[in-house]
């Protein structure tokens, strides 16, 4: 594995951020979210897409803090342009658990 500097890792803007709608993507190739993250008033809302459907319900997602990228150029995933990305790690079964503070903070607060 590569190593990186301080100043790669310094470049990601890591953030927590509160979603606050959680909307079915049935056009996505594989079963996804469309979500609409609170990042605070410096950064503002972006949306996601995320294939986290196996372990999570839209009740489950909403009102839920989670870390995200921010500061990634937006993408395009089919009919959705998706702002920033949720970060998350593969259980064995392949189903994505989100990263989450274990505390909340405030929306905005980045990864140090």
């Amino acid at each position: 594995m590569d190593q990186i500097q301080w100043d790669d890792f310094a470049k990601v803007q890591l953030c927590a951020g509160t979603i606050i709608d959680v909307q079915e993507f049935p056009e996505a190739r594989n079963p996804a979210w469309k979500l609409t993250i609170d990042f605070g008033s410096e950064i503002g809302t972006r949306r996601s897409s995320a294939q986290i459907t196996q372990l999570y319900t839209q009740e489950d997602l909403m009102g839920m803090q989670v870390m995200a990228v921010v500061n990634f150029p937006k993408k395009q995933i089919g009919p959705f342009m998706s702002e920033c990305l949720v970060t998350g790690m593969p259980r064995e079964d392949g189903a994505i658990v989100l990263m989450t503070p274990t505390e909340p903070v405030p929306n905005g607060t980045q990864l140090c």
